[in-house]
């Protein structure tokens, strides 16, 4: 009897542990809006690029969207700023005296299945502003724009908690 309890017990504390660690599967709202931005390469001058235009973009939309209350607002002020947003990716490319075309697109882009921190993100065509420099096939980065979940590090947020504070946005804003 006492070989079968803890034997019992063995296998409950397996199956917390496997369903602990497996990852989740998080639905971001179907009314969400994302951001994407795709290097021309995975070569380490494309992929410095890449995160420049994003630190610079997570910070300006963050200005932009900062009093937005539902997706809608935020589809409108984006519509209404692409131009500034523009001006901004041009004003970074000149800096870093990056010579390659690009592309600035605000509408349903595809983005392919992404898994962080344990989470997976369904691959799917979302609405969204997506940034292509040069031929567009390097490693890209994706976030969720609106709810701002990927706009705290504009803010300046230390040691963000991700997975509850993802949790905390989606229900502020559903």
């Amino acid at each position: 009897m006492k070989k079968t309890i803890i034997l019992l017990m063995f296998i409950c504390m397996f199956y917390l542990f496997i369903s602990n660690t497996a990852a989740k599967t998080i639905e971001i709202p179907k009314d969400a809006i994302r951001i994407r931005i795709i290097p021309n390469s995975n070569s380490n001058y494309d992929q410095k690029i890449k995160n420049k235009v994003k630190d610079k973009l997570q910070t300006n939309l963050y200005q932009l969207l900062k009093n937005d209350k539902n997706s809608e607002e935020a589809k409108i002020t984006i519509k209404n700023n692409l131009e500034k947003i523009d001006e901004s990716i041009k004003i970074i490319l000149k800096e870093e005296k990056y010579t390659k075309n690009y592309k600035l697109n605000f509408g349903y882009n595809y983005f392919p299945k992404k898994k962080y921190n344990g989470i997976k993100y369904n691959a799917g065509y979302y609405e969204s502003l997506l940034i292509t420099l040069g031929e567009g096939k390097g490693d890209n980065w994706w976030c969720v724009l609106f709810p701002p979940l990927c706009l705290i590090e504009a803010e300046n947020t230390k040691n963000v908690e991700y997975k509850s504070f993802i949790k905390e946005i989606i229900n502020k804003y559903l």
